[in-house]
């Protein structure tokens, strides 16, 4: 009896006492133990390693990383294998439902969402204990969190929040609902479910980082003295010595905003200068206190400290990166210093990590402000050159003169400093390419912002020059007024590496001043090239400031500039549009530029874009979905009911604007105008649609249509 007894225990399936306890006490100490302890002891390395970076938002929920789960991958993999012998041989046992959770954990941490989520979904459905199925919940809302599937993890939550949690469950999902709503950026309610959960918590590190997030998150929403209380809380929770820097960096900000008077001088950051363990963290004492000298208007003290920033930043490249980007804002909103502003962006995200969430945003601006300082020194170029063109001959010899007067004091003041920037650190000019030492003056190379610098520089001087032997002879043309000056300039230069300069009315001095008029326009035509390389600048630079800068007044500045010079510009249809679209929804202004294109241009694809259809939607179609209207017109062009068709798309095409399908009607739209209204307006609509929609998927299509158009017409 004894021999069969124990037989009838060894089988996972049945549901005798026996059985089930043997299970129970096989799979909790031979392999769930053991897989519990895999996926605590791979949790705890993964904590210790993760850096949070205090310039961003601190996630009230550690990332799970399938890159940075690397180094625990024998942890992960041996806590799989021992979960799996539960589900393979101890189906009756009670922990069946807590394996599957680790299994389903430890697959997430791999980046294996998709058996991940099964096994926790498994046990919603098939689990017999409610509180396994509850914590299997907070961990599938949570990996939907991280998959930035924010519906199903609020739907999940919805249902978590009605059932009867034990209180570290509680805890979990109050700290997940508050992830996920801090997570799609919904920083008040994420806040407000942190305070009920802060009595929950137990004084640890962990608490003392989720009290940083909550002052985080209330300095993004204006509340500065909330945010202190939590800063202030995080010294009570035992942090990191960093994250307590950090926190008090935060709380000094918050006391100057809240009290604008204050004197920085009398905040103590001397004192954390001085300090020995903030050796390391100097570069974000000077980037806080650039911040604050910039927040009481103090714009070279601002850029003094941030800048001190930058040179302790050595060893800490992301700090660094946030320098560069708080100096190129200042240069491009403060002083308007473009280049420069475009030189620190370049730098910025040379540095920035590329994960982080600000780096597309840079990457867009630094892009933008590529196209846009491109445009700028044109329009500024072509002014200057114009307006040298229309002096009188006297004071025309005497503006040169005092251009390269001021351009040789700026070429010499800057070999001074860079010769006593050498002098004082003792650096030879010529490198031998090595890495420099930790400490030491960095060689250009090895620095970006000085390597963007050095090429802003060149170009500056020298122009776009191609990369070949003899560069600088004499007999290559110059491209730009200041070319010429650097050029003699190099060629002044003493025995002694002296900077000397050029002397007024010398024969170099000549030279230079006649290659500065060469650039300028006195005939009709120069005068009528250099005025479309102007208009073309500005048309684009507004364009810029409009779509990519998202600086509407300064677009409008830039459109009503073009109107104003060439009232017979080519692309006076299209910045009418932009007008309508860069002024305020329902300003007088706005309702000024529709009824201008209405009056000017009635027939163009811009005054259907802002027709009152575009508010009413009021046709049939109109009111179908987007595709059921695109086919209906469809088959109407498709049955040789081009007319009706045509009508159909007119209508209709405002009442889409902005959504998927606006482009895919506004090319039905060309073939019908092609059919019916002549070559003529055939060719308009191809141009505005090239300008309406450079994204467009059609757009090659539309391009090739074009040059059909002026031999083929007819055929399509």
């Amino acid at each position: 009896m004894l021999l069969l007894l124990g037989l009838g225990a060894c089988s996972q399936f049945s549901n005798r006492p026996g059985a089930i306890a043997f299970h129970n006490i096989t799979s909790r100490y031979n392999a769930y133990f053991i897989a519990e302890q895999n996926m605590a002891e791979a949790e705890f390395l993964l904590r210790q390693a993760y850096k949070d970076d205090y310039n961003q938002l601190v996630p009230i929920l550690y990332p799970m990383d399938s890159i940075s789960s690397i180094k625990v991958q024998p942890q992960l993999t041996d806590a799989i294998k021992k979960a799996s012998i539960v589900a393979e041989k101890h189906q009756n046992s009670k922990w069946l439902d807590n394996s599957y959770i680790v299994l389903g954990k430890a697959r997430l941490y791999m980046g294996e969402w998709a058996d991940g989520l099964e096994a926790l979904r498994f046990v919603y459905a098939n689990g017999k204990d409610e509180d396994d199925k509850n914590d299997a919940l907070i961990l599938l809302m949570r990996a939907y969190i991280i998959k930035k599937d924010f519906s199903n993890a609020l739907g999940v939550a919805e249902y978590l929040s009605q059932q009867p949690l034990r209180k570290d469950a509680r805890l979990q999902f109050y700290l997940t609902k508050a992830y996920l709503h801090q997570s799609n950026g919904e920083y008040l309610t994420s806040v407000a479910i942190l305070e009920q959960t802060f009595p929950l918590l137990k004084k640890s590190p962990e608490t003392a980082r989720i009290h940083f997030a909550a002052g985080q998150m209330y300095d993004l929403l204006g509340q500065y003295a909330l945010a202190n209380d939590h800063y202030k809380k995080v010294a009570k929770n035992r942090p990191s010595y960093d994250l307590a820097f950090y926190s008090s960096m935060n709380s000094l900000q918050n006391r100057v905003f809240l009290n604008p008077s204050t004197d920085l001088s009398a905040v103590g950051f001397d004192k954390m200068l001085k300090d020995r363990k903030n050796e390391d963290l100097t570069d974000k004492i000077y980037f806080t206190m650039g911040l604050l000298a910039e927040h009481k208007n103090n714009i070279p003290e601002a850029i003094n400290y941030l800048q001190k920033s930058a040179a302790k930043g050595a060893g800490n490249p992301t700090q660094k990166a946030y320098t560069y980007l708080h100096l190129a804002r200042i240069n491009y909103e403060s002083l308007e210093m473009f280049e420069v502003s475009k030189a620190y962006y370049d730098s910025a995200l040379a540095l920035l990590p590329k994960e982080i969430l600000d780096y597309q945003i840079v990457s867009e601006r630094k892009k933008a402000l590529d196209g846009f300082v491109s445009q700028y020194t044109i329009v500024t170029r072509e002014d200057s050159l114009q307006s040298l063109a229309r002096l009188p001959e006297s004071a025309l010899e005497n503006k040169l003169d005092a251009i390269i007067e001021a351009g040789e004091k700026a070429r010499i003041e800057e070999q001074k400093k860079q010769m006593a920037a050498l002098a004082a650190a003792n650096v030879s000019p010529v490198n031998n390419g090595s890495a420099p030492v930790p400490g030491e003056r960095r060689w250009e190379l090895y620095d970006p912002l000085l390597l963007n610098r050095g090429k802003i520089e060149f170009k500056r001087q020298w122009g776009n020059r191609p990369l070949e032997d003899d560069w600088r002879r004499s007999g290559k043309p110059a491209r730009t007024m200041v070319t010429s000056i650097g050029t003699a300039a190099e060629d002044s230069l003493s025995s002694s590496n002296e900077p000397v300069a050029m002397v007024k009315g010398s024969p170099e001095w000549e030279a230079v001043k006649s290659t500065l008029k060469k650039n300028i326009p006195f005939s009709e035509a120069e005068l009528a090239a250099s005025q479309k390389q102007k208009e073309e600048a500005l048309y684009q630079l507004g364009k810029i400031y409009r779509f990519d800068l998202k600086e509407n007044l300064k677009a409008i500045a830039s459109f009503e500039r073009i109107l104003d010079e060439f009232p017979n510009s080519g692309h006076r249809e299209e910045v009418y549009y932009l007008l309508y679209l860069s002024h305020a929804e329902g300003s007088s202004e706005k309702i000024a530029w529709k009824n201008k294109i209405f009056q000017d241009f009635p027939n163009s694809t811009y005054a259907r874009l802002v027709s009152e259809k575009t508010e009413t939607g009021a046709s049939n179609n109109a009111m179908k979905n987007p595709q059921e209207a695109y086919e209906s017109s469809y088959q109407l062009y498709a049955q040789g009911s081009y007319e009706q068709a045509l009508k159909d798309i007119e209508q209709n095409l405002p009442a889409y604007k902005g959504g998927p399908l606006e482009d895919k009607f506004a090319l039905l739209r060309l073939f019908l105008i092609g059919k019916v209204r002549g070559k003529a307006e055939y060719t308009q609509a191809i141009t505005e649609f090239i300008q309406l929609y450079p994204q467009s998927a059609y757009l090659a299509r539309v391009k090739e249509m074009q040059e059909l158009a002026v031999g083929s017409f007819g055929r399509l």
